[in-house]
């Protein structure tokens, strides 16, 4: 007996839950595309890429009318929901044409029967009907909605520095690595740096509220600092965890030198017998390795010596909570889901910073584009298009300077495309946990909810980021909320505040939109605040 006929009506077969996309629940278009079991050579499961949506009539319709819209309808069906995006699907490596456009929408983990998700989007269906969309289909899957969680700092590494790949955690460069000293064990990333104006110098960090506040270690209230007198809420560069994390980069940079120490000494010796040889001709050869072999010997050394002293003060210097002390939180609204008439998600923190732990360091409101991703791979992945005008160029001192903000026109109706000419908004980030990663943003907002023990819920909009491809791995995870999110002229986009997907990685990553959150900071205290912060 096939595993769909043992299935409960409406239910996904378990095998076409695992081949179709992890986490599936139900999808409309089962009669009209229906699913076989592969066979043969082909039976592996085919990886799915989401793709984005622009130039649609949702796009006109869904933030003011549509969306609100489909929340209502599911709530009235009690659908435990936890986002609603919209996407596409392409089937990776077979040339094949981008899928339908997709409702898609997420439910807690083992709350929706098979029938009654099939109930509720036929209702999804009729109502999209009653605004002339029938190009849409409806999908369900499981998903959680999940908030992504002494010395003086040094300017960021040049590529021809020996620990260019270990110092970015201790440099100003956005996406510190930070936390709250009372609960190190709770991190996240430090997002965008503000000036508080006027005739003050104080320069601010703003990051995701649950950060530095965790939502199980204290109530979800206002936060002011009283007065100069009250005893500071601190915020710690690097965690617990990030501490020994970043320890640890080093000592392995330190080992695969050292390896290389070994294989060069091995190369030298094999080729100064070659070069005292008979063979005149090999011998002349041998002698051109020999010198670039003693090069790289030179080398490797070096920045084992360089690594190794790097270590030792880092640790030395670093190790106590106390000197990793980058300033104090100065105000925190309490998280709002669905706050103001827009409905977005405020999650936010204002830190103080020490201005003496900068000092001649900082550079601003810059990202620093790091090494994981070369040069070469960075520029065409963010200018996917020969025959366009480039809109980004890689900085050659890898800091991407941060200018403006992508406005909401921009964010639904990108000025760019993509390489097969549809409208995109390529976007970068820098968090703790995944480092420098390229997204693509979308140009129709999300709506996510979250669910407390006593019953209640509530709901947001967001700005919504899907992964660059199938092969870029995930855009954000759990240590990356706080984030800026930029695009490649260095427009900020937004602070990345979540995720959606069923484990700590997640399939979308979730921000709430600066056009719409600078105001709100600047109406809470900081009306003069801008992004060109100085530390002289």
């Amino acid at each position: 007996m096939s595993s769909a006929s043992s299935s409960p009506p409406y239910s996904v077969p378990m095998a076409e839950a695992m081949f179709y996309y992890s986490g599936l629940l139900y999808r409309t278009s089962w009669e009209t595309m229906p699913w076989t079991m592969p066979t043969g050579p082909e039976a592996y499961r085919q990886l799915k890429e989401l793709r984005l949506v622009f130039n649609h009539k949702l796009n006109i319709i869904w933030t003011t009318d549509l969306g609100p819209k489909v929340c209502q309808l599911l709530d009235l069906q009690r659908v435990l929901w936890t986002s609603i995006d919209i996407v596409r699907f392409i089937k990776v490596g077979e040339g094949e044409a981008v899928g339908p456009v997709i409702l898609w929408i997420g439910v807690a983990p083992e709350s929706l029967s098979g029938e009654d998700a099939h109930t509720s989007a036929t209702g999804c269906l009729d109502l999209l009907k009653e605004f002339g969309i029938t190009d849409v289909e409806v999908e369900f899957r499981e998903s959680i909605y999940t908030p992504l969680a002494g010395p003086n700092l040094v300017k960021p590494a040049s590529d021809l520095d020996p620990d260019v790949d270990v110092r970015g955690p201790l440099t100003p460069a956005l996406g510190l690595s930070i936390a709250a000293q009372a609960t190190p064990h709770a991190e996240g990333t430090g997002g965008i740096y503000l000036a508080e104006g006027g005739k003050s110098k104080k320069v601010f960090l703003i990051t995701a509220r649950h950060v530095l506040f965790p939502p199980d270690d204290g109530p979800n209230v206002n936060y002011v600092r009283p007065n100069t007198s009250a005893p500071c809420r601190n915020v710690l560069l690097l965690g617990t965890r990030a501490f020994d994390d970043f320890l640890d980069s080093i000592r392995i940079r330190i080992g695969r030198h050292g390896i290389m120490v070994d294989r060069h000494e091995r190369q030298i010796k094999k080729l100064q017998a070659r070069v005292d040889g008979e063979d005149n001709k090999d011998a002349e050869k041998a002698t051109k390795q020999l010198e670039k072999a003693q090069r790289l010997l030179d080398d490797a050394r070096e920045a084992t010596q360089a690594l190794e002293t790097f270590y030792d003060e880092s640790k030395k210097q670093w190790s106590d909570p106390r000197q990793r002390v980058l300033g104090h939180i100065a105000r925190s609204p309490p998280i709002t889901l669905g706050a103001g008439t827009e409905g977005f998600t405020e999650d936010y923190a204002v830190v103080e910073l020490d201005r003496s732990k900068f000092k001649d360091a900082f550079e601003g409101n810059v990202i620093d584009l790091g090494t994981e991703i070369s040069e070469d791979d960075f520029t065409r992945k963010m200018y996917p298009r020969l025959d366009a005008a480039p809109s980004f160029k890689y900085p050659e001192d890898r800091l991407l300077r941060l200018r403006g903000v992508i406005s909401e026109n921009v964010m639904r109706k990108p000025d760019m495309l993509d390489r097969d000419g549809e409208p995109c908004l390529l976007v970068i980030k820098n968090g703790k946990t995944t480092g420098v990663t390229i997204g693509r943003g979308t140009g129709i907002f999300s709506y996510v909810r979250k669910y407390f023990g006593n019953n209640t819920h509530q709901t947001s909009m967001e700005w919504s980021i899907l992964p660059y491809d199938n092969k870029s791995g995930v855009f954000s995870a759990r240590g990356d909320s706080g984030s800026v999110i930029a695009d490649g002229v260095g427009r900020i986009g937004g602070i990345l505040t979540g995720g959606a997907g069923k484990t700590a990685s997640s399939d979308i990553t979730y921000a709430t939109p600066f056009f719409w959150l600078l105001p709100r900071i600047k109406q809470n205290g900081f009306p003069r605040a801008h992004l060109s912060p100085v530390m002289d």
